[in-house]
């Protein structure tokens, strides 16, 4: 899979810089908040015992974002939950550039429309520094992933890391590229 070309990239540079400088009132263009990155973690929970089940979702996740997940491991034991440091607890991937622009718009235009019962996404899920973060509760939304291979439903969590210093010019910047925002 190659990613030459990046349409929200294109729209952010010709559209979205222009209405953030006018609708805040910034000065220069380097003031205008723009995405750095794009998290995508899956915890996998009894996953720490069936090395096969991680391996499964590595590959699923590999597929989904098209960059190899990284293994997260406990950073301490917990009695309750049976987990020892340092035992797998999940995987990561983190999106930039390329990569980071086309999961975004395959997310906006292809994953969220598909999401069962979908009415938008919270608009209060923003961390007061400008960053955003939702779950998904199955990965066989993602076209890429072949409901006849999936052996087991896993959610995902998805926390979308920008450079705006409030939460109202996140918001704006991430409707402006399209992201489908409940209205309340």
């Amino acid at each position: 899979m190659r990613y030459d070309y990046v349409p929200l990239k294109e729209k952010y540079i010709k559209e979205i810089v222009p209405t953030l400088m006018k609708e805040f009132g910034y000065k220069n263009i380097h003031q205008v908040p723009k995405l750095e990155k794009i998290v995508i973690n899956m915890g996998i929970g009894e996953g720490a015992r069936n090395p096969d089940m991680i391996e499964k979702h590595a590959n699923e996740l590999m597929l989904i974002t098209g960059q190899k997940p990284i293994v997260t491991r406990a950073r301490k034991s917990i009695s309750n939950f049976k987990i020892r440091k340092g035992m797998t607890i999940g995987l990561k991937v983190t999106l930039r550039g390329a990569r980071m622009y086309n999961f975004l718009y395959k997310l906006i235009s292809i994953v969220l429309p598909k999401v069962r019962d979908f009415r938008g996404l919270n608009p209060n899920s923003f961390d007061g520094r400008g960053n955003y973060s939702f779950g998904l509760s199955e990965q066989l939304v993602f076209p890429e992933v072949s409901p006849d291979e999936v052996s087991r439903i896993q959610g995902m969590d998805i926390t979308i890391v920008t450079t705006a210093k409030t939460d109202e010019e996140a918001k704006r910047l991430l409707e402006l590229f399209g992201m489908p925002f409940r209205r309340d």
